[in-house]
C-alpha cells in the first residue's frame, strides 16, 4: 500500500467529462460519492485484494464490486475459464449445458430451491419473485422493511412513514402511488409491526419479502427469532416467505443465511457471486411454485441475456472453489481479525462505532447505539463517516463511499492487508479527534 497522499487530478478530469454524458457521472447513484463528498475514483484495473485508479493509485478494496468478488479480482482460475468461453461466444440466446450446471449447483448448496430461473440482475429476480407469488396465491399486497432494499422495481421502492407500520409511499419521483399501495412496510427487527400488518390484512398478503440478514442499510443482523416467526406467520397465513440472498448467497455461508438460520424459504432471490463478477440474478424454490413459470406455466417473464454462457461460466467457476476450497474458515479468520483491529482501534482512541459482522460482510457504524433497524441505522453521524473515509482513501483503503452500505472481505486479501488497513484506521480515528 502506498503511504504517499493520493492525487486524483485524472478521476477529476475523467469525472467531468462523464457528466456530460451519464446522469450525474455514474450508472449507479451510490458511485458518485454524494454521500461523502469529493470526486469518484475511475479505476482502471483490479488484481487480488487491489484497485488501481486511472490516476496510478493503489488500493485494498472492501467494496469488491459491492459483494459478488468473493475470491478477489481477477481470480485467475475465473479469468482462464472465462477467455476460454468467450473464443466459444458471447451469447447465444439458446440453452446451453452452462445453465443447467449452475442451476443444479445452486440447487444442491440450497435444499429451499428445487428450480431456478437465471435472470439478469437482482432487480429482476425480486421483481419476478413477486409476480409469481401473486400468481401463485392469488393476492396481491407485499410485506417488506424499511431499510431493506430490494431492486428498483416500481412495486418495491416504498418506504416507511411515522408509527410501528405503514402503508407504501413511493420513495422516487416516477413510482405512482397505486403502484406501491399494495406494498406494506414494517420496521426490520419489529415482530409487533409485522403482526399488526398480518391481522389487518393477512388475506390479502402474498408475501414477506426480506434481506435474511440487511446489507442495504449498512449491515443489520436478525435479532433471535425474528426469522423464524416471521416463517411461521407466513405458513399460517398461506402467505409466501422470500428471502433475498442477492447480497448474502454464498456470501455468508455456501448455504447462504438460510443455511445458517436454519430456516426454508418458499422462494429465493440470488446474484451477485453467482455470476463470479458478471451482470446477474436468479428466483428459485419450491417446485409447485416454479412449475407456473412460462413456459411451464402462465407466468410470463424472460430474458435475451438469461443464462449468458459467460455468466454461467464465472459462476461455476466461482461456486466450485468456494466449494472445494476452505474459503469459508478462511474468510472468517480474515473478518475476525479485521474486525478485532477496528473495533480495537476505537476503543483505544475513544471514538463510539458499531461494526456488525455475519461472516465476511461487515459495517462501521459511526454511533454508540447497537443498531437493529432503519431508525436506529440513520442516526449513525454520516458526518463523520464521511471524514473517515477520506482519511481511508488517503492512505490507500477503499470503504463503500456510503454509511449505509456493506463492506466485504475477500479471500484474496492477506494477513498484511488486514493489518495495514488496521494500522490506517487508527490514524483515521486519532485524525478525526
Amino acid at each position: 500500500m502506498n503511504s504517499d497522499m493520493k492525487h486524483f487530478s485524472r478521476s477529476e478530469q475523467l469525472f467531468e467529462e462523464a457528466q456530460r454524458y451519464l446522469p450525474g457521472g455514474v450508472n449507479s447513484p451510490v458511485r458518485a460519492f454524494k454521500a461523502v463528498g469529493g470526486t469518484p475514483l475511475f479505476i482502471k484495473r483490479g488484481q487480488g485484494s487491489r484497485l488501481y485508479d486511472e490516476d496510478g493509485n493503489e488500493f485494498i478494496d472492501y467494496v469488491c464490486s459491492w459483494g459478488p468478488l468473493i475470491l478477489g479480482h481477477a481470480q485467475p482460475r475465473v479469468v482462464r475459464a472465462v477467455k476460454k468461453a468467450i473464443e466459444r461466444g458471447s451469447s447465444f440466446g439458446c440453452p446451453t449445458k452452462l445453465e443447467t450446471t449452475l442451476a443444479r449447483m445452486v440447487c444442491e448448496a440450497m435444499p429451499s430451491i428445487k428450480m431456478v430461473r437465471f435472470v439478469n440482475s437482482g432487480t429482476e429476480a425480486t421483481m419476478s419473485a413477486i409476480r409469481l407469488a401473486r400468481a401463485f396465491t392469488g393476492r396481491n399486497k407485499v410485506v417488506k422493511f424499511a431499510g431493506c432494499y430490494h431492486g428498483h422495481s416500481d412495486g418495491l421502492l416504498a418506504k416507511a412513514g411515522p408509527g410501528m407500520a405503514t402503508l407504501g409511499i413511493p420513495s422516487s419521483p416516477g413510482v405512482p402511488a397505486a403502484l406501491t399501495s399494495d406494498t406494506l412496510v414494517a420496521p426490520y427487527n419489529n415482530l409487533e409491526a409485522v403482526e399488526q400488518l398480518f391481522k389487518r390484512f393477512a388475506p390479502d398478503i402474498t408475501a414477506v419479502i426480506i434481506e435474511p440478514i440487511a446489507g442495504n442499510m449498512g449491515v443489520v443482523l436478525p435479532k433471535p427469532g425474528f426469522l423464524e416467526h416471521l416463517r411461521g406467520l407466513t405458513r399460517q397465513s398461506g402467505a409466501l416467505l422470500i428471502f433475498d440472498e442477492v447480497i448474502t448467497g454464498f456470501r455468508v455461508a455456501y448455504g447462504g443465511a438460510q443455511s445458517l438460520y436454519n430456516i426454508s424459504p418458499d422462494l429465493t432471490c440470488l446474484g451477485k457471486i453467482i455470476g463470479g463478477g458478471f451482470p446477474i440474478g436468479a428466483y428459485g424454490g419450491r417446485r409447485d411454485i416454479m412449475e407456473m413459470v412460462a413456459p411451464l406455466g402462465p407466468v410470463y417473464q424472460a430474458g435475451t441475456l438469461a443464462g449468458n454462457p459467460l455468466a454461467m461460466t464465472a459462476g461455476i467457476e466461482t461456486i466450485t472453489i468456494l466449494k472445494e476450497s476452505s474459503a469459508y474458515e478462511e474468510l472468517e479468520k480474515k473478518s475476525s481479525l479485521l474486525e478485532k483491529g477496528i473495533t480495537g482501534a476505537a476503543s483505544k482512541t475513544g471514538i463510539d462505532i458499531q461494526l456488525p459482522r455475519v461472516g465476511s460482510m461487515f459495517t462501521i457504524f459511526f454511533t454508540k447505539d447497537v443498531v437493529t433497524d432503519y431508525e436506529t441505522a440513520t442516526k449513525a453521524d454520516t458526518k463523520l463517516y464521511a471524514k473517515f473515509f477520506h482519511h481511508m482513501l488517503a492512505q490507500g483503503v477503499y470503504l463503500p463511499p456510503s454509511q449505509f452500505e456493506a463492506a466485504f472481505v475477500s479471500s484474496a486479501h492477506t494477513d498484511k492487508d488486514i493489518q495495514a488497513t488496521v494500522e490506517a484506521t487508527e490514524k483515521a480515528f486519532h485524525s478525526l479527534l
